[in-house]
């Protein structure tokens, strides 16, 4: 549980930071997290963020205090405590700009113009980098590779295993499942022991995915895995197979080497640092409708034959 200080008696001024959104979006705003921890070592980093992320916000290290909040739709609850920092690393514009603006910071982080003296909004940079950009115009000394969380107490419930990550937040990046099932095929053919995992509701494929794989029902994780565990099975995972999801974002923070197949984002706003990371994806076919339920074409061009060379590059070098 991200308190590590009883609030009500923590003296330390509180620096309130926004960044309501998933996974992923977490993991991309952690060298901003780390920087702002570095350049106010006496106040209190109280995230503003989605409750279900507490287990992943614990292992950030640079956060003492998660107040949840589900988006952008309600007043954030500091329990009536003064803001003297407020930090918008969530968006530009008047959303999350008003939330901020409510509690009285004495200061505000933010892009121009809600903030005079911040760096003004970027379409199109990559996002790591936009929120260290707006801590750096802050005097906050920000490297946006510097994406490596803590790794969850106790042992995963599978060690060294090739991680096939199945899930999809929204069908413009579902891959397909005959595609993902001969990737598994290959790699266990070459000896690694798969594991398949996904969301409670990517259960169902993940099961016939594997059973197209020939690999039986007991290796499939979807839907068994609360985000603490998921998070150490990447963390020893020998490989890591995804589109662009919270996964790929957690194999980045642990440096496992990863194939991250990319339709509608692109992966030069959304791609992992350097390091064992292999990015597929066809740019010139993206159509880049996020919210889509139809998979996007840059997805669609990627084939299996085309993941499986990756993995056998990351595997020889591993």
């Amino acid at each position: 549980m991200v308190v590590r200080a009883d609030r009500r008696h923590d003296p330390r001024p509180i620096m309130l930071v926004l960044r309501a959104l998933k996974l992923g979006d977490l993991l991309v705003a952690v060298p901003a997290l780390a920087a702002l921890r570095r350049a106010y070592p006496r106040h209190r980093i109280v995230l503003a963020t989605t409750g279900w992320l507490e287990p992943i916000v614990d292992l950030v290290g640079a956060v003492d205090e998660l107040v949840p909040t589900p988006g952008l739709s309600r007043p954030i609850d500091v329990g009536g405590r003064e803001v003297d920092v407020a930090v918008n690393l969530h968006g530009c514009g008047p959303e999350s700009a008003e939330l901020l603006a409510a509690l009285r910071p004495r200061a505000l982080i933010a892009h121009r113009p809600d903030a005079p003296d911040g760096p003004r909004w970027v379409d199109g940079m990559l996002e790591r980098e936009r929120w260290a950009r707006l801590v750096r115009a802050f005097g906050a000394e920000a490297d946006a590779d510097e994406v490596r969380i803590s790794t969850p107490a106790g042992p995963p419930v599978v060690s060294r295993a090739a991680v096939v990550h199945v899930g999809a937040f929204y069908g413009s990046r579902r891959w397909p499942a005959e595609r993902f099932a001969a990737v598994a095929r290959n790699l266990a053919a070459a000896g690694e022991t798969v594991v398949f995992t996904g969301g409670d509701a990517d259960r169902a494929r993940a099961v016939a995915i594997a059973g197209a794989a020939g690999i039986g029902a007991d290796r499939v994780l979807a839907g068994r895995l609360g985000l603490a565990e998921f998070a150490a099975v990447v963390a020893s995972a020998r490989l890591l197979v995804s589109v662009d999801t919270g996964a790929a974002h957690l194999a980045s923070a642990y440096r496992v080497p990863s194939v991250v197949i990319f339709g509608p984002a692109p992966p030069s706003e959304w791609g992992p640092p350097p390091g064992p990371h292999v990015v597929l994806t066809r740019a010139e076919l993206r159509r880049g409708d996020t919210f889509s339920d139809e998979p996007d074409p840059a997805l669609l061009a990627v084939h299996a034959d085309e993941v499986v060379r990756a993995l056998e590059r990351l595997r020889a070098g591993a």
